[in-house]
C-alpha cells in the first residue's frame, strides 16, 4: 500500500509537467505567423512595372534627415527578389535634398526626365510613399536639376503626399456633396477682409482644400467685395499634413496687385483654409518654392495662422445678417400683436 502511494506522488508532477510542456509547445505554435506589422514600408514596383509593392522595413537612424537619408539608401539598392524592382532606374540618381518645414526636396539629375510616363509616375510614387512615412515630412517636391518637375502635358507637379496616388481609387467615384465653405474676400477698397458663406455642390474626388482655394479664386458671389488673390493666380496643389495646410500657386500670385493690402491677400488664403477643422496653420510656396517674400513683408516659409485683425468690422457677414433678419421679423410679429 505504501509502494502504491508513493508512485502516484511521483506520476502526478511528471503528468502535469508533460501536459506543462505541452501548453506551452501550443502557445508557441499559435504565436507562429502572428508577427507584428511593420511600422514602416519601403515602396518598390512590380515587376510587370504596373503598381507600387511595399516592403516592411524596420529603420536604424531615429532623427527625421537619417530616416530618411536610409529610407532613400533602400530606395536605389532595391531588393533580392527577382518579382520585385526598385522604382528608380539604373540612370536615375539623386543630386541631393532638403528637408525644411516639413517640406522635402528632392533633386534629381537630367536621366529623371527622360524616364517614360508610367515609370516615371510609378517612381515618384514610390519615393513618395515611403518617405511620407517620415515624421516631420508633410510632403515632397521632385525637381530635375534645378527645375521643379512637370508631367507629360508640362503641367507643373507641386506638392505631393502619399494621397496623391490612388492605385485603387473605389466605387464611389464622382458622386455630388454639398458642403457650406466659410471665405474671405477684399472689400472694395481692398484694406480689410469680408466674410462670405457660399453653399456649394462639388464631386467627391475633389478634397475640400483644393475646393476653398478654387472658390476663393473664383471671387466672391455677393456684393460689397473683391478677391482679394491677383486674378492670374492659378493652383497647382494643395495638401495637409499634420494641422498643416500647404499650398502651392504659379508666380501669377507674385502679380503686384497694389490695389489690395498685403495682409489682406495671405490672410484671404490663411482664413478661408484655417476654417476647416483639420487645418491650424497655412503656408503659400509659389512654383513648389517657399523661399520668397511676399511684396516686403510676408516670409512664405513661414506658417501663418488664422487672424481676424484685419476683418472689416463695418461688414455684417451672412450669418450676422440672417440673425439681424429674424429679429427684425420677430420684433414686426410682436408690434403687429400688440397693435
Amino acid at each position: 500500500m505504501e509502494k502504491r502511494r508513493v508512485e502516484r506522488k511521483v506520476q502526478v508532477p511528471a503528468l502535469l509537467m508533460l501536459l506543462a510542456a505541452a501548453f506551452l509547445f501550443f502557445l508557441a505554435g499559435c504565436g507562429e505567423g502572428q508577427e507584428e506589422e511593420p511600422e514602416y514600408y519601403v515602396y518598390y514596383v512590380n515587376k510587370e512595372k504596373t503598381k507600387t509593392v511595399a516592403v516592411g522595413y524596420e529603420p536604424q537612424a531615429e532623427d527625421a534627415k537619417g530616416m530618411v537619408e536610409e529610407l532613400i539608401g533602400q530606395l536605389f539598392q532595391g531588393t533580392d527578389s527577382p518579382d520585385i524592382r526598385k522604382a528608380a532606374p539604373k540612370e536615375v540618381e539623386l543630386m541631393s535634398w532638403k528637408l525644411e518645414n516639413a517640406q522635402l526636396y528632392l533633386y534629381f539629375n537630367a536621366a529623371y526626365g527622360e524616364m517614360d510616363n508610367v515609370s516615371e509616375v510609378l517612381c515618384r510614387a514610390a519615393f513618395v510613399r515611403t518617405l511620407t512615412q517620415v515624421e516631420g515630412v508633410g510632403c515632397i517636391s521632385f525637381y530635375v536639376g534645378d527645375t521643379p518637375l512637370v508631367d507629360a502635358n508640362g503641367t507643373l507637379i507641386g506638392l505631393m503626399t502619399a494621397e496623391s496616388f490612388i492605385e485603387n481609387p473605389g466605387e464611389q467615384i464622382n458622386t455630388i456633396q454639398t458642403a457650406s465653405i466659410t471665405l474671405y474676400f477684399a472689400n472694395k477698397k481692398g484694406t480689410k477682409l469680408v466674410q462670405e458663406v457660399q453653399e456649394v455642390h462639388y464631386s467627391s474626388n475633389i478634397s475640400l482644400e483644393k475646393l476653398v482655394l478654387e472658390q476663393l479664386l473664383k471671387g466672391p458671389s455677393g456684393e460689397g467685395m473683391r478677391a482679394a488673390v491677383p486674378e492670374d493666380t492659378k493652383l497647382l496643389g494643395v495638401s495637409v499634413s499634420d494641422g498643416v495646410c500647404f499650398v502651392n500657386l504659379n508666380e501669377g500670385f507674385l502679380s503686384q496687385n497694389f490695389d489690395v493690402s498685403e495682409p489682406v491677400v495671405i490672410y484671404s488664403i490663411v482664413n478661408s483654409l484655417a476654417e476647416l477643422p483639420n487645418v491650424n496653420k497655412v503656408q503659400i510656396s509659389v512654383n513648389g518654392d517657399n523661399n520668397v517674400v511676399y511684396r516686403e513683408k510676408f516670409k512664405l516659409s513661414d506658417m501663418y495662422e488664422r487672424n481676424l485683425d484685419y476683418l472689416d468690422g463695418s461688414a455684417k457677414t451672412q450669418e450676422e445678417q440672417i440673425k439681424e433678419g429674424s429679429e427684425e421679423i420677430v420684433n414686426e410679429a410682436e408690434e403687429d400683436m400688440g397693435g
